[in-house]
């Protein structure tokens, strides 16, 4: 089950107690409900966590609620919210995708409407469910970014952010929300409402789902929703602050605060005990930690994983920065080597070229080893002493290394001959198939590739796709453990569809001290742009520069390389 399918069914629980009986299990709704949206907005696969014994990384998701999705991991089904929903129609929970539909509102429905009005509503409310997914991160920031450029053409923009998961960074996204203040003015309620009308006509606006006097909501193509918010500039920090959440930071926030005497919502800190002292309102989001007496957190960071403690001791980390890289270390030509994947697009030249704009002393081309299945040891020997020559045939101006991504095995074994491998500076290894193997023999696959001396990376390392393939079961305490006894890196993929090694693994890895590194796995040459999508994994994962390998100048990667 998908995070959204899990978060679906606890909210579905939620429901059916509080049909049941809402004063009775109060506490109960409002536990599922916490951990359905806790789950939504998790980065990492929810069954992947499960797999890995860390379902209490998740806020919200207390003892009893992680026991019954054990079972329903397990089994596929959970005895207890089959129980809790018994005798409620499955068709019930459905038409409660439909705009204020409840439970209640569901089952009357059912029980007054004829079965040709059940099914419109039925039809509606299923297609309505397939167009809420979650949207890629760069989907949903290419949306966003342009509708703040729109506004800010109108010419009365003071200050303007995105708000929530997108800017704190998470691989998906739902709805877009901006927050904007207007510029000073004698009629600051006059440009509010001239702001508002701005928005509402936004050219690929496909419906105004509301326009007050401080909000609106337009709907753009592939049912996308955004929202605006205006603020008074004095009141902006709390206001942004309050609406980039995420929901567990802020409510670990407002417990921080009312122990310093103040209460805290999206607008003003009011104090608690003394009625005469005015309210804060902050202009900037440093402005309002710092008067908490908290150093200021990044918005990648704001997940309630211990931020809030860090930033009380002053341990919060220093996060790498996208100018901080030197170098991309996973990128595909189009020099042919008959690849076992698919080929790059895009010539050496041409990704030389763009790696100096972007100002790397040094890039990696690691084409997919040569098919095994259509070629012999000989063959794939000559192709890449091809590939060799064409990199050392001359000064490429930035440092080149000769590598290669290898598929592992079944069992662990390499595709390509040691005589192959001694032609590489170095090897990435992955995984493309064999998917469903058993945890443990999944695991010694990956640390049998990662023993052969030429490999240093393990790229994108639980093989996951976002919205379509969860990752395989590895115990990573085993695969951290000897990546760093053996001077092995663990790779964040930076394509969008992968950004994988997932944020919560991350953070583990750098707890455990084991090195990371950042590649695009360009197969064209715009792809390495990408690069900022993984440096955003990395800062959600509490990277420093000292935590990633492409961090640091060619003449000391070459000296971790070939050491």
């Amino acid at each position: 089950m998908t995070n959204v399918e899990v978060a679906e069914l606890l909210r579905q629980v939620a429901s059916a107690y509080q049909y049941k009986d809402e004063s009775k299990y109060k506490f109960q709704i409002i536990a599922y409900n916490r951990a359905a949206d806790s789950i939504e907005h998790a980065t990492s696969e929810l069954k992947d966590l499960w797999d890995d014994g860390k379902l209490d990384e998740i806020p919200s998701i207390g003892s009893s609620i992680a026991s019954h999705l054990d079972e329903l991991f397990k089994t596929g089904k959970s005895k207890h919210f089959d129980e809790i929903m018994n005798g409620i129609p499955k068709e019930a929970f459905v038409l409660m995708a439909l705009p204020k539909v409840g439970l209640k509102t569901a089952l009357k429905m059912l029980n007054e409407l004829p079965k040709s009005e059940i099914k419109k509503h039925l039809d509606q409310a299923i297609k309505l469910k397939a167009k809420n997914l979650r949207h890629l991160l760069p989907y949903a920031e290419k949306l966003a970014y342009e509708v703040v450029e729109w506004l800010k053409a109108c010419g009365l923009v003071e200050k303007i952010d995105v708000l929530g998961s997108l800017r704190r960074k998470t691989a998906t996204v739902g709805d877009i929300d901006i927050l904007v203040s207007p510029k000073n003015s004698k009629n600051q309620e006059l440009q509010k409402s001239k702001l508002i009308e701005h928005f509402t006509k936004y050219p690929k606006t496909q419906k105004i789902i509301e326009a007050g006097t401080k909000t609106a909501s337009i709907l753009l193509p592939n049912n996308v929703q955004v929202d605006i918010l205006v603020t008074d500039l004095n009141a902006y920090g709390n206001a942004l602050q309050h609406f980039t959440g995420s929901k567990f930071h802020n409510i670990a926030l407002r417990e921080h605060s009312l122990k310093k005497g103040w209460s805290m919502n999206e607008f003003r800190l009011k104090p608690t005990k003394n009625e005469k002292i005015r309210a804060k309102r902050f202009r900037t989001e440093k402005e309002l930690y710092e008067f908490l007496d908290l150093r200021y957190i990044e918005p990648e960071l704001r997940e309630d994983l211990g931020e809030i403690e860090a930033s009380k001791n002053n341990t919060l980390p220093n996060l790498v920065k996208l100018e901080d890289i030197k170098g991309d270390l996973q990128i595909h030509s189009n020099f042919d080597i008959e690849t076992s994947h698919d080929l790059g697009v895009s010539s050496m030249e041409e990704i030389v070229k763009r790696g100096e704009e972007l100002g790397y002393e040094y890039i990696a081309f690691t084409e997919h080893n040569p098919s095994k299945k259509n070629h012999d040891a000989k063959r794939i020997i000559e192709l890449l002493k091809l590939k060799s020559e064409k990199i050392r045939e001359k000064d490429w101006g930035i440092k080149v290394f000769n590598s290669l991504e290898i598929d592992i095995n079944k069992d662990g074994s390499l595709p390509v001959p040691d005589k192959g491998l001694e032609l590489l500076d170095f090897a990435l290894v992955s995984i493309h198939g064999v998917f469903d193997l058993p945890r443990s023999a999944q695991t010694e696959r990956v640390l049998n590739a990662l023993n052969h001396p030429k490999v240093k990376i393990f790229a994108h390392p639980t093989a996951r796709k976002i919205n379509e393939r969860e990752g395989v079961e590895l115990d990573w305490e085993k695969i951290f453990d000897f990546c760093l006894k053996n001077n092995k890196w663990i790779e964040i993929n930076a394509d969008p569809m992968r950004l994988d090694l997932p944020d919560v693994l991350v953070r583990d890895a750098v707890k455990k001290g084991v090195k990371l590194t950042i590649g695009t796995d360009t197969h064209e040459v715009s792809m390495m742009d990408n690069m900022k999508y993984g440096v955003y994994v990395a800062r959600r994962g509490w990277c420093e520069d000292k935590n990633i390998i492409n961090t640091l100048p060619f003449i000391d990667l070459i000296n971790l390389i070939t050491n």
